[in-house]
């Protein structure tokens, strides 16, 4: 429980990349108040409409006087050990490090940044940038309760958040959530291809595909006291059309052992990328 008075959207805050990822956080934060006085963004190639968010909302493009509060890395994973050498100087031992690089590990990260203590690992995914994101986060040992509850209002302003007890999880729950949108819009894809080898044009079936996924996600956004087993069972009725499919779906060969070794898959590489 935050102390009253306490404004996690304004402490100074550094944000080294503002790609896809790194502008929807930025996004979320500006239009939930936070103060664009205390942001500034790093970002080697700014793109037209970031430098001109930055004239209309007043957050700087470039270093700070001196080293934040928080420093979110948000940059291509790849780029860590090029951009670390530039952001050393603003990962103080009172800084906290927010990181969102997929197969950057703590350790990783704590290698590259040595003044940084305190280090949040972090996995958001692609529905952060509609609100609607889901991410997981990681705390080392030297992260505060006060620099816990920081990144969890930051990532929280895209979405939903779950803490995991260690770092070691954020492996499956990449896989899951991290990974999982692509899931949802190939099933999608996979539904509209049915439709159309029954005859269907395609681009009603793509329709008919894309809306009925958008509806079902919906009435799960809108049904948090149902379960998805409940909700399936709420649209099958016995000796029914969806009865029929879902024989298929649920068979010993059918959607779940699918899902299994896809999600273990995903783990499987993720684990491979944090070497």
């Amino acid at each position: 429980m935050d102390a009253p008075g306490t404004n996690r959207f304004d402490v100074s805050l550094v944000l080294a990349g503002a790609g896809k990822m790194g502008g929807a956080l930025l996004r979320a934060w500006l239009d939930r108040g936070y103060d664009p006085r205390k942001i500034s963004v790093f970002e080697p190639r700014p793109s037209p409409e970031l430098v001109e968010l930055a004239g209309a909302k007043g957050f700087a493009l470039g270093p700070p006087s001196r080293p934040p509060q928080v420093l979110v890395l948000a940059m291509k994973p790849q780029s860590l050990d090029e951009a670390a050498a530039g952001l050393a100087p603003f990962a103080s031992r009172d800084t906290l490090v927010v990181s969102i690089l997929a197969g950057k590990t703590i350790a990783n990260v704590a290698a590259r940044l040595p003044q940084a203590k305190a280090i949040v690992r972090t996995m958001p995914n692609l529905a952060a940038a509609v609100g609607r994101g889901m991410a997981v986060l990681a705390a080392n040992a030297a992260a505060t309760p006060d620099q816990r509850a920081t990144a969890e209002a930051l990532l929280a302003a895209t979405g939903r958040i779950e803490w995991l007890a260690g770092e070691e999880l954020i492996d499956a729950a990449t896989a899951v959530s991290g990974s999982g949108p692509a899931y949802v819009f190939y099933l999608a894809e996979a539904m509209a291809n049915a439709g159309a080898a029954l005859g269907l044009p395609a681009e009603i079936a793509a329709r008919l595909a894309r809306a009925t996924v958008e509806g079902a996600g919906e009435l799960l956004f809108q049904c948090p006291e149902s379960t998805v087993a409940e909700l399936r069972e709420n649209v099958t009725s016995r000796g029914g059309t969806t009865a029929a499919a879902l024989e298929v779906l649920m068979a010993q060969d059918g959607l779940t052992p699918l899902i299994e070794r896809a999600v273990k898959a995903a783990a499987r590489r993720a684990a491979e990328l944090s070497g």
